[in-house]
């Protein structure tokens, strides 16, 4: 293993008391021989024996005796070299790295691949959730058609508590904090990189088209206000952060962003720090997968799962390897071509003729409006919410640089894609 921290040590545990039932299912144990972390003095959650660490990554990727690597450590480097260099060396490799695998994974497939090796990442997308292996087997006799989910546990855990609790962001991302859900950097959930590297993997698996990194589309939470979870309810939806890939004619969506969805939405109901993706197939229909997205023992069971995976194949003389799926290069939608709903909060002055000057210029850029609600004004200033029909993106954005330039509108409270 490479790494001890909280996925590692997870990873331990779970070897350790299920022992007996993973023995009896393999026909053989799994034995832990050296641990590279980098302090042997920091204490861990699992009970070994302090000879079986390391400091030194060599004693884990060039010893011939070892057959199967866990890197555990995360990141880009060196876990990246640590992988190359254990495949070179005829090791099959188990990670749970999402960031590796959505910049890096189609290389370390291919590397793989080409040495008949086993290449396992089931732990980097939703925890104990199975998603990965579902979707390159158990469905992969459909064609894919959309998928959305819920897959970043710190984001989801603020919204529901701003919703539920009424907190607002900045304290419920300090509740985050002091839970251990959130980072003291909390950068890469409630911006929606951590999101989008999930939604990287899942959706060239789910295509089988190979998507980059770059070309998904994301944005985080830290804009949504007390005021828009309230609206939402008053209109009948929850704000979540989801990841979005489907099909678009001849093109492919990947977003990841806040979104209103209906509160019999799937997804709705899935709170705390919970993970879900609904899958869309043209054969079995529509699907979801639901549990822990994160955590020492939920991922620790992906990693261990993967584990035995490997071994399987390498006792009985076939590969479990699941090699690289993306066969085509299909083109990405630009976001300003995503067509949907949404909802949109003006903040204006409280005078007349207000009201029909905005709608006036949403119709003059296309989009059409579903409803509209108005909050009392107290005789200088209101508050608009709009909801559009399906509208370009493109439009809506155009249509609100034009609507803020009014002279009555003091700003654009917020804008949000609406999901139906």
């Amino acid at each position: 293993m490479l790494g001890c921290g909280v996925v590692g040590s997870g990873t331990l545990r779970t070897l350790q008391e299920n022992a007996a039932a993973i023995q009896r299912q393999l026909g053989a144990s799994i034995h832990v021989k050296k641990v590279c972390v980098r302090s042997l003095d920091k204490p861990r959650d699992v009970d070994v024996p302090r000879s079986l660490f390391t400091t030194d990554a060599s004693e884990v990727v060039d010893d011939p005796e070892i057959q199967i690597v866990a890197e555990l450590i995360g990141g880009i480097e060196p876990a990246g070299g640590y992988i190359l260099r254990a495949l070179r060396n005829g090791k099959h490799v188990v990670t749970a790295n999402k960031e590796l695998i959505a910049k890096a994974g189609h290389q370390l497939l291919v590397e793989a691949a080409e040495r008949n090796l086993d290449f396992h990442f089931e732990g980097s997308v939703a925890g104990g959730i199975p998603i990965i292996r579902a979707m390159k087997v158990s469905l992969a006799g459909n064609r894919i058609e959309a998928l959305m989910g819920i897959v970043n546990g710190t984001t989801n855990y603020i919204l529901t508590q701003m919703a539920v609790h009424g907190s607002d962001f900045a304290t419920a991302l300090a509740e985050a904090q002091a839970k251990g859900y959130a980072e003291a950097d909390p950068t890469d959930d409630v911006d929606g990189h951590d999101a989008a590297y999930k939604l990287t993997i899942l959706a060239s698996i789910a295509f089988q088209s190979r998507v980059l990194l770059d070309q998904v589309y994301h944005e985080g939470i830290r804009g949504i206000s007390d005021k828009d979870i309230a609206y939402a309810k008053a209109l009948g939806y929850v704000i979540k952060l989801v990841a979005i890939a489907k099909e678009s004619g001849d093109r492919t969506e990947v977003r990841v962003h806040p979104a209103m969805l209906p509160e019999s939405h799937p997804l709705a109901s899935v709170n705390d720090v919970f993970n879900a993706i609904h899958v869309q197939g043209n054969a079995v229909g529509e699907v979801m997968f639901y549990g822990r997205g994160a955590g020492a023992m939920p991922t620790g069971s992906s990693v261990v799962a993967d584990l035995m995976e490997t071994a399987r194949g390498m006792l009985f003389g076939g590969s479990g390897r699941i090699a690289c799926t993306c066969f085509t290069e299909k083109p990405i939608l630009p976001i300003e071509d995503v067509e949907t709903n949404y909802y949109v909060r003006i903040e204006t002055d409280d005078r007349p003729r207000v009201l029909a000057a905005i709608a006036n210029v949403f119709g003059e850029h296309g989009v059409s409006l579903e409803s509209v609600l108005q909050k009392q004004g107290n005789g200088e200033e209101a508050e608009i919410v709009w909801i559009t029909h399906r509208t370009r993106e493109g439009d809506l954005r155009a249509a609100l640089r034009a609507i803020e330039a009014l002279p009555t509108v003091r700003r654009i409270g917020n804008w949000i894609r609406v999901e139906e």
